[in-house]
Formats: C-alpha cells, sequence, structure tokens
C-alpha cells in the first residue's frame, strides 16, 4: 500500500493568505528550516494506478499537478481524453478545507464519495455541490464499525474503509450557539478512518482532526502500524498569545500536541509503530526545523509530515 501525504498543513495552508504570523513572515522569505504547505488531504493506493483521497483539500488541484500518480493517463489507455486515476474520495469531516476540493473533480469523470450520513447531508444541503454529476458521482454512507471496499468508476480499489467517531466539533460554518457547549455537534460531525488491505493485512489510521483521546480511541490506536494524527496547534492557547485569534485549540475542536491532554502524552503508552502529525496550522512552533518544540516531538517518537511525503505499507 503507498500513501501519499498531498498537503499537510491545517485551513489556510502555510503562509496563509492573510497571516503575518513569524512563521508565515518567514516562510515568505525563504528563510531556512521552513517549508510552504498546502492544505490537509491524502492519497492511498494498493497498486500505485488507481488511488482513493482522504479528504478534498481546497488545494487539491495544485496537489494533483505536483503528484505524477494522480496525472490522467495517456490517451491511448482505456478512458480516452478524460480520465482520472482517482476513484474514490473519503471525507473525514465537513470542514471547508476538507470538502472544499470536491469542486475541483466537477469534470465529469466517475469516483465516488464516502463520509457519514451527517456530512452527506451537509453536501447535499449546499447546491453548490450539485456540479458533482449524480450519473457519474455515487455518494456511499459510512457507518460506524461496518468497512466499505473502496471503489469507483467501475473499480475495485482493493482497499477497505472503516470510518468510527472520533471526539471533535461540527464545521465551523454549521455552528449553532444556541445548541449550548456542543455548538450542535452530533455524532458523524468528525471521524477517523482506518484504511486496510485485505491480502496484506497492511493498515494505517488516519485522523486529521481530533479534540481528545478518550478511552475508545486509544482502545482502537492501540499497537497500531502506523497512525497519522491532528497536529493543529502545538499548545492550546497558541493562537491566542500569538495575536492570531480570540479561540483555543479546545474551542476549534483540537487536540494540542504539548501538556498533560496533548498528543504526546495520550500516545506515550500505546506502542504505536509509526506516528506522523498532519494538519499543522501556520502557527504551531514545530514547522521550524530545528526548533525547541521540533526536537520534543521527535524525541517522542513523531515525524511531522510535509507535502510529498510519501509512506510505503
Amino acid at each position: 500500500m503507498l500513501i501519499k501525504v498531498l498537503g499537510s498543513a491545517a485551513g489556510g495552508g502555510f503562509p496563509q493568505i492573510n497571516c503575518n504570523c513569524a512563521n508565515c513572515a518567514d516562510v515568505r522569505l525563504g528563510k531556512p528550516g521552513l517549508a510552504p504547505r498546502t492544505q490537509s488531504s491524502l492519497a492511498v493506493s494498493r497498486d500505485g494506478e488507481s488511488w482513493a483521497l482522504l479528504n478534498a483539500s481546497p488545494d487539491l488541484r495544485q496537489q494533483v499537478a505536483a503528484t505524477p500518480e494522480l496525472a490522467p493517463a495517456g490517451r491511448r489507455v482505456l478512458g480516452g481524453a478524460r480520465t482520472s486515476p482517482i476513484k474514490a474520495v473519503a471525507l473525514t469531516n465537513g470542514d471547508v478545507d476538507h470538502i472544499a476540493g470536491l469542486l475541483s473533480l466537477r469534470e465529469a469523470f466517475a469516483f465516488t464519495i464516502y463520509a457519514t450520513e451527517r456530512v452527506l447531508g451537509t453536501l447535499a444541503a449546499n447546491r453548490i455541490f450539485s456540479v458533482l454529476d449524480s450519473r457519474l458521482v455515487q455518494r456511499v454512507a459510512t457507518a460506524p464499525g461496518r468497512p466499505v471496499k473502496l471503489a469507483g468508476g467501475g473499480q475495485d480499489l482493493g482497499l477497505t474503509l472503516e470510518a468510527f467517531p472520533v471526539p471533535g466539533k461540527v464545521a465551523l460554518y454549521l455552528e449553532d450557539a444556541a445548541a449550548g457547549p456542543g455548538l450542535g455537534t452530533r455524532e458523524g460531525d468528525t471521524v477517523g478512518v482506518r484504511v486496510a488491505d485485505p491480502v496484506t493485512g497492511a493498515a494505517f489510521f488516519y485522523i486529521p482532526g481530533c479534540a481528545a483521546v478518550d478511552a475508545a480511541l486509544a482502545a482502537r490506536l492501540r499497537g497500531a502500524s502506523l497512525v497519522l494524527f491532528d497536529g493543529t496547534l502545538y499548545s492550546d492557547e497558541e493562537m491566542i498569545v500569538q495575536g492570531l485569534s480570540a479561540k483555543t485549540g479546545r474551542r476549534m475542536g483540537h487536540i494540542s500536541m504539548s501538556g498533560r491532554d496533548g498528543a504526546l502524552a495520550a500516545f506515550a503508552g500505546l506502542d504505536v509503530e509509526r506516528r506522523v502529525f498532519v494538519h499543522m496550522n501556520n502557527s504551531n512552533p514545530v514547522l521550524r526545523d530545528g526548533s525547541r518544540e521540533r526536537r520534543e516531538v521527535e524525541e517522542a517518537g513523531w515525524e511531522v509530515a510535509c507535502d510529498g511525503m510519501e509512506i510505503r505499507l
């Protein structure tokens, strides 16, 4: 199984278009130790020819252009002049930075969207997503604990996908303050996914948005060979301290890397073989090679993903 990190940044990318924080300012200047990143998305394939995307970033067109494996094959192959190796898209929530890229897939080719009923309902309620021709683009609901075979465009990708609920929050544009502390959040608004190859037994977890590692999630991840996990913020009040926002990480539905309740502490006893942070916000100091924070996460056994990162299982 081949995994490619198409985008490793959180919403807005790095640098963010309107941000002049230290990280964004320095990466624009080309200072050493910082690299631009596009918004979070992953691609996975069993054979290197037919691919599934995990989330569809607003930067998807740029990401596909930077990834030769996702380009159309020559015109001599079946499919003619209009074809794509992208056969499926699985969504982990309805955040703009995870669904907006679907609009870049509107050019009349067949693929399948996999998402919870809640997220599919969000797509159905917004007429702009009707540009995805229903005669070509199938929408399949995922249910917790029920693996589905990934397929699309008449092809079986040879992989299974299992969605499972994780602590999180409804997408920002769907928040309802009148609903109380949860802002209208319900099960199915945020999920993680497990992608597996039934033939080889290889499997990994992708969880780009998560508010906490509760007992159920810890039990699920224990002993995993690979987890790509929410690395939005290093510390909970990071954006407040930098003058970028009035919101904590918890308020945004994201666990922090550091702290007693952070990801480093939560994973410390889970015996996960390989741990990779994805979805880093532009404010996160781990984006700087050689920073104290980067050294801390690496010494704890974590990797910090970058665009184009490739993993084979």
